[in-house]
């Protein structure tokens, strides 16, 4: 198994890591990487207002989370449950302990690399790990790496030295980037998701109004609760939730707000979402106790109206956007059949879907509702009263799903 090892203090992590993640799997053809926060690096002081090693780890996850490789990449608490100061030597040492065998190819930039027979027990290191130097601007290329590399070899003859360019490269450093953040800047340089994190926990001098946010501002936030793969299905959501506002005549920004914070819950477990539910007062039934999949769209609206402030319109669409209910509004009614036949959705019927929903609403509705009872049948599970009564409501009042 061959094994990269990807250590800093990711303070914050950015898109230059990232790149340089990708970079590095594909260069040495990884099995696996680590992605490892430092508890107290021992090169350099954490910066004054350098957030909680929890903070960075999470951010740090999320990093991870976004490169899509979640049978190749993770983060390692290994330096933060460790005492002291985070020597190289030392985390290398244990990872051989815990992957015997496997090769070790420890990632850094340019600095590093050009420091590297200066750090604790070097050559512990270089006899533990191969080393992967990948460029961090225009002018870090092979060239530029050669002396080090060659001196490197020469003094610890069991150098394995690697250097790579970083094809989607991102300038910035770090201590740049807080720098931005403080001003109200930088969003260029992160993952939406980690920016999200960082609005959300005020971190870097960053003091955004949650309930004012700009709509880039507000993806990042949602993006920054949910998993990566699900950020398709949202970007996907809100667009077709815009289009159908037009077709319609509904508010096409409440329609985007609702579509980009329709799944912001969809990842807590049943407990987180049952704690929410009685901490904003959400009455529920018995089945809802018990089907942590009927929660999302409760919790979802409830963190739609009380940390991002947004409107009762925006709050029901969300709310109901599950279950349906009887005589919905046509906001409700578009976030109900935009999230079940956005762009990404492949099922059989859904073109059908899609052709009722912009010839009839009410008949793509029941139609969407309709095939949510039909799968629930199949699969032996109860149907939602408030699925049924939105079944008996369109019925009564004309809808078909001929359209």
């Amino acid at each position: 198994m061959k094994i990269g090892v990807f250590g800093g203090t990711f303070n914050p992590p950015h898109l230059g890591h990232l790149a340089a993640a990708r970079a590095a799997i594909d260069a040495l053809e990884l099995d696996k990487l680590l992605i490892i926060p430092a508890a107290i690096p021992p090169h350099k002081e954490l910066p004054e207002g350098t957030p909680a090693p929890e903070h960075r780890l999470n951010m740090a996850a999320k990093l991870a989370d976004a490169l899509l490789l979640p049978d190749k990449v993770e983060v390692s608490t290994i330096e933060l449950d460790r005492t002291g100061k985070s020597y190289t030597s030392h985390t290398l040492a244990q990872l051989k302990e815990t992957y015997p065998g496997a090769e070790l190819w420890l990632l850094m930039g340019t600095d590093m690399f050009f420091t590297l027979h200066q750090w604790h027990d070097p050559s512990s290191i270089l006899a533990q790990a191969g080393i992967c130097a990948f460029g961090r601007s225009e002018q870090d290329n092979k060239a530029s790496f050669a002396g080090q590399a060659e001196y490197l070899k020469e003094t610890f003859p069991e150098a394995k030295i690697v250097t790579t360019q970083i094809p989607d490269l991102v300038d910035i450093s770090s201590t740049r980037l807080r720098e931005l953040l403080e001003q109200g800047g930088g969003a260029e340089y992160l993952h939406p998701s980690v920016y999200g994190y960082i609005l959300m926990n005020g971190l870097y001098g960053t003091h955004a109004d949650l309930k004012h946010l700009d709509i880039p501002e507000l993806r990042a936030c949602s993006y920054s609760m949910v998993m990566q793969k699900r950020v398709r299905h949202i970007r996907g959501t809100e667009e077709e939730a815009v289009r159908l506002a037009r077709r319609w005549g509904a508010d096409e920004e409440y329609a985007r707000r609702a579509g980009i914070l329709h799944d912001c819950t969809k990842y807590l477990e049943l407990e987180e979402q049952l704690e929410l539910c009685e901490k904003y007062g959400v009455e529920l039934d018995e089945l809802e106790h018990r089907a942590v999949k009927l929660l999302h769209s409760k919790t979802g609206a409830c963190i739609a109206r009380h940390v991002f402030g947004e409107p009762d319109e925006v709050f029901d669409a969300i709310f109901w956007h599950t279950t349906a209910k009887e005589n919905m509004t046509t906001l409700e009614k578009i976030l109900y059949v935009a999230d079940y036949m956005e762009p990404n959705r492949d099922f059989d019927g859904v073109e059908r879907l899609r052709e009722l929903a912009y010839r009839n609403l009410d008949s793509a509705l029941l139609l969407g509702v309709e095939t949510t009872i039909q799968e629930m049948k199949d699969r032996n599970l109860p149907v939602h009263s408030s699925t049924l009564r939105a079944q008996a409501w369109l019925r009564k009042h004309g809808a078909t799903t001929e359209g």
